[in-house]
């Protein structure tokens, strides 16, 4: 059984991350701005108030645990987009505050910067709304931004091109930079079992300093 901080938990990603980890069994400490607007209720669920964007908070609310989880990501609305960059650099300094030993620091990622088969970049391909690219360099800049990090040990995870609600099959497909396609080219993987990936690298530590990616 894993201690786990949650940032994010009632949005999309991580409300699906935050039941998981307790079916599993795990203890999670649910970080939000508003308790009020956090409805699930279990014996192993802990809600306190913090703010991601400031490294005090992060260290308060991490201190003690085994993983500090982010599912904080501009999906759930254009305010979220400004909070991914600057939350990657906050979890890092709040984490690092708590010397050695620190938690683990595992973030929800982006796709935008996966390679496709043709080499390019996901963001590289034409039509993409302006919304969506916002998002994607975002998640870009986050990345980079931890691939710099050496004294704590993060772990990035990307979503497959599609991610959206949808059935937990238990199943998934792993890579580290190119995007995961199925036989037909599509790239896609249910909230679900994102969940069930990011949950099983708690509990099985794969892609330490690492991004990687998931699809079916």
């Amino acid at each position: 059984m894993a201690k786990i901080t949650l940032f994010g938990a009632t949005g999309t990603i991580g409300s699906r991350i935050l039941r998981e980890a307790l079916d599993r069994g795990h203890q999670v400490t649910a970080v939000v701005r508003d308790p009020a607007g956090l409805t699930a209720d279990h014996q192993n669920l802990t809600v306190v108030t913090g703010d991601v964007l400031d490294p005090a908070s992060v260290t308060g609310a991490a201190k003690g645990q085994d993983v500090v989880v982010s599912a904080v990501g501009g999906g759930d609305g254009p305010g979220h987009i400004a909070t991914i960059a600057p939350s990657a650099r906050a979890l890092v300094a709040g984490v690092r505050a708590l010397g050695t030993p620190a938690p683990r620091l595992i973030s929800v990622g982006g796709a935008g910067s996966l390679r496709t088969p043709d080499g390019k970049q996901v963001w590289d391909a034409e039509g993409l709304p302006e919304f969506l690219l916002q998002i994607m360099h975002a998640h870009g800049d986050a990345l980079d931004f931890y691939r710099t990090v050496t004294d704590v040990d993060w772990t990035n995870l990307s979503p497959a091109g599609t991610i959206e609600p949808g059935e937990r099959t238990g199943t998934y497909r792993t890579d580290t930079e190119n995007l995961v396609l199925d036989p037909e080219g599509n790239s896609r993987i249910s909230a679900e079992d994102y969940a069930v990936a990011l949950v099983d690298e708690i509990e099985r530590p794969q892609h330490a300093g690492e991004r990687f990616t998931v699809g079916f």
